[in-house]
């Protein structure tokens, strides 16, 4: 054991020499973009005030036999409430709260980028330079839904970025933030690109920029840059289980955030695209089953009967393969695509429907800057009746009554009741309450019409189910293997 140490730490050391030497010509410096682009970054920070309502001391519930009760009746006297209440209530109080952010000058007569969120609610808004300068500034717009916002100050031939091409970015190539994380000015860290194009929850029409660089609240609205010194990002979000860095952090892609810059400077809002359907991504199994030779494009699980897509002959179950000539290589590209689109726009869809791909045309309205908020829909209560079970997929089914089907908002379909552990249902992950709307493009119209439908596909092994679920629809795929 002790010779194996040995022979270890000797080969360590033999191999040191080598890595030390060639360090140097590896690994870049970055002293020459910190020492450029430094004056270009600005801390920011901001006063909300916040008015709270009075509080009256309470006293303890101790009983009145109790020696101690004379003891605290003294500090805390009787209220409207009796010998328990507290003091008589008092005016609301104002309390300021301050938050601490970044941004980077973008025009030399003072225009800032920085997120939405670092200024939200903002009654004041400082603008701090890093040879001390310090400007009050005006928020121009802000956009929540990518999370950038406009500021101004009153300058003239400030230092202003670069802006470079998101796009060139190359998965591995280095990149650099330079901001106030928890308030150190000036802070400067570095890593490399993640990846592109990630997706995030609740997240949909942003294209993130991900890296491994050390991003710490107050990075957020700062920079991140290339070797060439131009800003490829907006540092915005991280990924964190402890709230501080762990090595995955995301930037709004620079070419999105002046987009969204240039209309609110413009017309102080942001205007989107929407064609109004819900979408999911297409998997594997779910290829398979609609006959596409390999898994891309925006698989429609729902139409808003009244938007364009509707009107344009969109149904659920196609899978958006292009927009305006456009490959929608995953389900997150089409929103984004589509809210890039002025409103009024006539555009043309390619989907794939029923193992062929055809063109649609479709006028884009505009998206509505609440929607796509969930809401509640009505609660169905579990039915009475005795479920009917489905062959070997583990399945108990019920029908709708014409009640429920109004409740619920659905022409057909019938209700899982039941779903057996192990069963071919349950590895699909199909619930209880889950309402079975289609096989495939076909509506589910009873449960015997449903063993119909099986029976039908049962040479294609699998098939996907198209499923109400609470408030959405999605479609799950459904191995038929051994189906009876």
């Amino acid at each position: 054991m002790t010779t194996f140490r040995t022979l270890i730490v000797a080969a360590t050391l033999a191999a040191t020499p080598a890595l030390v030497a060639a360090a140097p010509s590896n690994l870049p410096d970055f002293a020459d973009l910190a020492e450029k682009q430094g004056p270009s970054v600005v801390n920011i920070s901001t006063t909300t005030t916040v008015r709270q309502e009075a509080r009256s001391p309470q006293m303890p519930n101790i009983p009145e036999d109790d020696p101690a009760f004379d003891l605290f009746r003294r500090f805390f006297p009787p209220g409207p409430g009796g010998p328990h209440g507290g003091m008589p209530g008092q005016p609301p109080r104002e309390q300021e709260s301050h938050s601490l952010g970044s941004g980077f000058i973008i025009s030399n007569d003072g225009y800032i980028l920085t997120n939405a969120h670092v200024v939200d609610g903002a009654d004041e808004v400082t603008v701090k330079f890093s040879d001390k300068r310090e400007f009050k500034a005006r928020v121009i717009g802000a956009d929540k839904r990518t999370d950038v916002a406009l500021i101004k100050i009153e300058g003239r031939s400030l230092a202003a970025v670069q802006l470079g091409d998101p796009a060139r970015l190359r998965v591995g190539e280095w990149v650099v933030a330079i901001g106030s994380p928890f308030g150190f000015e000036s802070t400067v860290t570095a890593g490399i690109v993640s990846a592109k194009g990630r997706s995030l929850p609740q997240e949909n029409f942003v294209p993130f920029i991900q890296t491994d660089v050390a991003i710490n609240p107050g990075n957020s609205g700062g920079p991140l840059f290339n070797l060439k010194g131009e800003v490829v990002g907006i540092n915005s979000q991280i990924y964190s289980r402890t709230g501080g860095f762990m090595g995955l952090s995301f930037a709004i892609p620079i070419d999105v955030a002046m987009d969204i810059a240039e209309q609110l400077k413009s017309s102080g809002k942001v205007t989107r695209g929407r064609i109004g359907v819900v979408i999911q991504e297409v998997t594997k199994e779910l290829a398979e089953t609609f006959g596409l030779p390999k898994p891309a494009g925006a698989l429609v699980s729902a139409v808003d009967p009244e938007g364009p897509a509707a009107k344009a002959g969109v149904e659920a179950g196609d899978i958006i393969l292009k927009f305006n000539g456009k490959p929608i290589m995953v389900s997150g590209d089409l929103p984004r695509t589509v809210a890039s689109v002025k409103p009024g726009t006539r555009s043309t869809l390619q989907v794939w429907r029923k193992g062929a791909a055809r063109e649609l045309g479709v006028t884009v309205a505009e998206l509505a800057e609440d929607e796509g908020a969930p809401q509640r829909g009505p609660q169905r209560k579990r039915s009475d009746k005795t479920p009917q079970n489905v062959g070997k997929l583990g399945l108990g089914l019920s029908e709708l009554g014409a009640n429920q089907r109004r409740q619920l908002d659905v022409r057909t379909g019938v209700v899982v009741e039941e779903v057996l552990q192990g069963g071919l249902a349950a590895k699909a992950g199909l619930r209880r309450g889950d309402i079975i709307l289609q096989v495939n493009d076909e509506e589910v119209k009873s449960i015997e019409q449903f063993n119909q439908l099986l029976s039908q596909y049962e040479k294609r092994k699998r098939v996907a189910l198209r499923v109400k679920r609470g408030d959405g629809t999605l479609f799950v795929p459904l191995q038929l293997d051994g189906a009876g």
